[in-house]
């Protein structure tokens, strides 16, 4: 299988550098060219346009920042390059309904589309142990997995097109509530005059542990507030592409 990855940011470049240690044949794009250099040192080919990437692979990976991104990277070379037999794996968190429109342009041409937006952070990412939540046909996501499974610990297909950005929004509350509430327990606790950290190593055991209490507590703690994600880009998603279309009909499913 030829896999094409165009994104190469926190996410994808971590991404395509465990496709390349799996023995995947890969070959990239991104935007700014100089970001290519160190998966092509590991063997990734390097297309001069998103179109000849699409060209010459089976499986077009996408993996950048918002819906207008993945818009025009789908609208500006894929979508034109697309034909039967070629499978487009959207990896970016983007809005449900963009991303049905997309599955739609894409199946006019003959190809295939999934929506398969990642968690994890760019930890995860770097280790390969993503949860990769989908959404697509049985067929497309049984041809592609083999791929994903270098990239994600947990690779599960929710649903129809949709599904997966969908099951992203859930991700994304619980996280957000998850962090925010850890760091207000942490707060009470240090106000309280009582050690934050000989809290967090008490309750970790009980109910309230978490994966996001385990990841985040010790930052916290260490007042390590070094971004690992761009909050505009997670208010943005739950506001203006999540929260916000109620409605949206999903082969029965309303949201």
């Amino acid at each position: 299988m030829r896999v094409g990855l165009i994104g190469l940011g926190i996410m994808g470049s971590r991404m395509g550098a465990n496709l390349l240690a799996k023995g995947q044949h890969l070959t990239v794009w991104n935007r700014t060219a100089s970001r290519t250099a160190a998966l092509a040192s590991r063997g990734a080919e390097v297309a001069d346009s998103i179109a000849a990437l699409t060209r010459a692979s089976d499986v077009v990976l996408v993996c950048v920042s918002d819906t207008p991104d993945v818009e025009a990277v789908m609208r500006g070379g894929v979508i034109e390059a697309l034909g039967t037999g070629k499978v487009v794996v959207d990896h970016s968190t983007i809005s449900p309904s963009a991303t049905v429109a997309l599955a739609a342009e894409v199946a006019a041409t003959g190809a295939a589309f999934l929506d398969a937006p990642v968690s994890g952070g760019a930890e995860g990412a770097a280790r390969g142990t993503l949860s990769i939540m989908v959404g697509g046909n049985q067929a497309d996501f049984d041809e592609c997995l083999p791929a994903m499974k270098t990239m994600g610990a947990s690779v599960v297909l929710c649903g129809e097109i949709g599904a997966g950005n969908v099951t992203k929004l859930a991700n994304q509350i619980v996280v957000g509530a998850n962090i925010a509430a850890v760091a207000e327990a942490l707060v009470m606790a240090t106000k309280a005059g009582v050690n934050p950290d000989l809290v967090f190593q008490a309750i970790r055991g009980g109910l309230a542990g978490s994966t996001v209490m385990n990841a985040k507590a010790p930052m916290m703690i260490d007042r390590n507030f070094k971004p690992g994600f761009r909050i505009n880009l997670y208010f943005s998603y739950l506001s203006s592409q999540g929260i916000g279309e109620i409605g949206i009909p999903l082969s029965g499913l309303r949201v």
